[in-house]
């Protein structure tokens, strides 16, 4: 059997073992069977001239002679010498036979014999066989029962046995049975080479795929060819290329972002660097003064702060797409994260003049939970709610809501502005990184509802883009349609 070495399993080992341990357990059966059929085989034609013997005694023990055919001073019933010496003559084994009288009394032959059991109905002249023994040799026995002449009709018979030891039979079982298992010990490791060449043959694409593999680039993610490959290997290449396809798209799409991440941070750090080489050099040339600091001063902070928020808008990303933070969940209750999240907004919105409300049920109304992460469903509130602040002009209104389904199926939040509104061929484009409406003129990083996407699809949530007020309406009254940025998590089961 082929072992397993350092853990790993071999399918060439495992094949092979599951073909030869089969062989090896048959090859033992198989030469069992061989020796009961060679002994049947060896004892039939033994038999039959056994049997025959048998018979031709009986022939002459129920003939009765003539009066005088009888030699002086020999039973009717004892052998002629010359059929005795006949008898005797076997080189190999050695022959027995015994007549017992109608009344079971000895006649001739031999005492040793045991005498068997009659079964009934006993039937005159049929042949019977047993194996028996004489002192402590094995001995094959043929035996019948016969009915001499003028005892027809009589249920008196006399028995009639003869006997012969096995040598003759032992030998030719023997040579059957060398003649069927020597040529085995020759088949079976031919079998086993062959065996072993038809799988090396067999997994030889298996190899060959193998050093396909090995050799190909790391940065080479293309599918794998699928032409030159068993059918049973054939699911898991297309597994692998479906995996090759995701892992390239994720590299692709982590290369962009990083691209884009850099790009986006470049802006406020060479700001910042501007502003500060330039008030260095307005002061070493002493045409400084308090206003035009406290301008590059301005500058300098709005380009720390900038640089700040991209920063942490990254953590935030790449928290979101933690696949093992977003697993560690807890019941969360939606409105109190709600109501908090517009609590920290509210002195920013007074800033800007907007009005900034919450609508739905109070904290101490625990009635809407959901399954999540709290802290990642606290950052989606509040890059929905950042989002609306930013593109919402003064004078505006944006509110969040909490709506409880009327069927316990969901959680729904909504949080909903009075601003321009996203147009219905962007409302796709929004969520991906770094992008911004054209024609918005607002700073911000690009990330916040990319940040939501992925908080959405972490808790397997459904998020959805629509206008708050109809457009042609918003329209005539010089105002913006808004937007309604709406998300529906499966509502957490209350306990009975």
């Amino acid at each position: 059997m082929v072992a397993e070495t350092s853990g790993h399993r071999s399918l060439f080992g495992e094949i092979l073992d599951w073909m030869l341990a089969p062989l090896l357990v048959i090859w033992p059966i198989s030469v069992a069977l061989t020796w009961l059929v060679a002994q049947g085989i060896a004892n039939k034609p033994y038999d039959r001239e056994l049997g025959e013997m048998a018979r031709t005694l009986g022939l002459q023990v129920a003939i009765d002679p003539a009066p005088g055919e009888l030699p002086h001073g020999r039973s009717r019933y004892a052998l002629a010498p010359e059929a005795a010496a006949l008898l005797r003559a076997d080189e190999s084994d050695t022959v027995y036979y015994q007549v017992l009288g109608l009344r079971g009394e000895f006649l001739s032959g031999d005492r040793q014999l045991a005498v068997p059991e009659p079964e009934p109905p006993v039937v005159p002249w049929e042949l019977h066989f047993r194996d028996d023994e004489i002192n402590a040799d094995a001995v094959r026995v043929a035996y019948l029962w016969v009915a001499p002449e003028g005892t027809a009709g009589s249920d008196r018979m006399m028995l009639v046995q003869v006997a012969e030891t096995l040598g003759k039979r032992s030998r030719l079982t023997n040579e059957i049975i060398k003649g069927v298992i020597l040529p085995q010990f020759v088949i079976l490791p031919l079998a086993v080479l062959l065996v072993w060449l038809a799988l090396a043959r067999g997994i030889a694409p298996l190899n060959e795929l193998q050093r396909r593999i090995r050799s190909r680039d790391s940065s080479d993610l293309s599918p794998i060819d699928e032409h030159r490959i068993p059918d049973e290997v054939a699911p898991l290449v297309q597994a692998i290329n479906d995996l090759l396809e995701r892992l390239d798209q994720s590299i692709r799409a982590q290369k962009h972002f990083l691209a884009d991440a850099a790009h986006q941070l470049k802006t406020p750090l060479a700001g910042l660097r501007t502003q500060a080489e330039l008030a260095q050099r307005e002061i070493d040339e002493g045409r400084s003064s308090p206003a035009d600091l406290r301008r590059s001063l301005q500058q300098i902070a709005l380009s720390s702060q900038r640089a700040a928020h991209m920063v942490n808008q990254l953590l935030a990303m790449a928290r979101a797409e933690d696949q093992e933070h977003a697993a560690r969940r807890s019941e969360v209750n939606l409105p109190v994260l709600a109501i908090e999240t517009v609590r920290d907004f509210v002195p920013r919105a007074m800033e800007k003049r907007l009005d900034l409300g919450y609508e739905g049920p109070e904290s101490d109304q625990a009635g809407l939970s959901i399954l999540g992460h709290p802290l990642l469903i606290r950052e989606l509130i509040r890059n929905l709610v950042d989002n609306a602040l930013l593109y919402t002009p003064a004078g505006g209104t944006i509110t969040v809501r909490v709506v409880e389904d009327p069927f316990g199926q969901v959680c729904v939040l909504q949080v909903e502005d009075s601003g321009p509104g996203i147009a219905e061929a962007e409302r796709e484009k929004v969520f991906q990184p770094f992008y911004r409406a054209l024609g918005t003129n607002v700073d911000g990083s690009g990330l916040g509802l990319a940040i939501v996407r992925e908080i959405v699809q972490q808790h397997d949530a459904e998020i959805t883009v629509d206008d708050t007020r109809v457009r042609r309406q918003a329209e005539a009254e010089g105002l913006g349609p808004g937007a309604r940025f709406t998300v529906r998590f499966a509502a957490h089961p209350r306990p009975n």
